[in-house]
C-alpha cells in the first residue's frame, strides 16, 4: 500500500480532531511547523501532549486553531491554562495509558518523531517512550517524522513503518531541556 504524502495526510486533520503530539524531547518540531501552518483553516484542534516543550500551539494568534490538553503543564502550557486557552488533565504517568486504551480520550492522529527504519522496517519511539507507543496504538491515523537524530531505543518502542499512515523525512536536532532554566 502506498504511503501519502505528510501535506495529503495533515490535511485529513480537521477542526475539531483530537491530535495527540509526542512529547518532552521527542516532539516532531517539523510536523508542528507543518500543521500550525494551517492555524487558518482550523478551529479548535485539541493537541494532547505529555510534556509540550514549545509554544507552537499556545502562541495567542492560534488561540482559536489550537487547544492544548497537555497531560503535564510545562512552562509554555501554564500560562495558558492559567487564562483559560489551554488545559490540563490531572492524572499520574501509570494511569495514562488508560485514557487512550479506554478511549477516555479517542485520538483522531498521532504525530511522532522516530528513528529511520531498520532493515525489517521497524522504527524506534527513540527517548520519549512514556505513553506514546499507546497512543499510536490508539490513534486512527499516524503521522511520522522520521528523523536521524533521534535514537534507536530498544525496549516496547518500536513502530513498523507500515503502521504509519504518512510520514516525512526531515532531520533536526532534538529538543534538549536547559535545567539551568525554569522547564516546569
Amino acid at each position: 500500500m502506498a504511503k501519502m504524502l505528510i501535506d495529503k495526510g495533515l490535511s485529513l486533520i480537521k477542526s475539531g480532531s483530537r491530535v495527540y503530539v509526542h512529547g518532552c524531547g521527542g516532539i516532531p518540531q517539523y510536523l508542528n511547523c507543518l500543521l500550525a501552518k494551517r492555524a487558518n483553516e482550523l478551529r479548535r484542534v485539541e493537541i494532547i501532549s505529555i510534556l509540550p516543550l514549545d509554544n507552537t500551539y499556545t502562541d495567542p494568534k492560534l488561540k482559536d486553531s489550537f487547544f492544548v490538553n497537555s497531560l503535564f503543564a510545562s512552562g509554555f502550557v501554564r500560562p495558558c491554562i492559567a487564562d483559560g486557552t489551554a488545559s490540563y488533565i490531572p492524572a499520574f504517568l501509570n494511569e495514562m495509558p488508560r485514557l487512550f486504551d479506554e478511549n477516555i480520550l479517542p485520538l483522531d492522529v498521532a504525530l511522532i518523531q522516530v528513528s529511520p527504519p531498520d532493515k525489517h522496517g521497524y522504527c524506534s519511539l527513540g527517548i520519549a517512550v512514556e505513553v506514546t507507543g499507546v497512543a499510536v496504538r490508539n490513534a486512527k491515523k499516524i503521522f511520522a517524522q522520521i528523523n536521524r537524530n533521534m535514537p534507536r531505543v530498544h525496549g516496547d518502542t518500536f513502530v513498523h513503518i507500515n503502521q504509519i499512515d504518512a510520514y516525512v523525512e526531515y532531520d533536526e536536532p532534538l529538543i534538549e531541556l536547559d535545567y539551568s532554566k525554569e522547564i516546569s
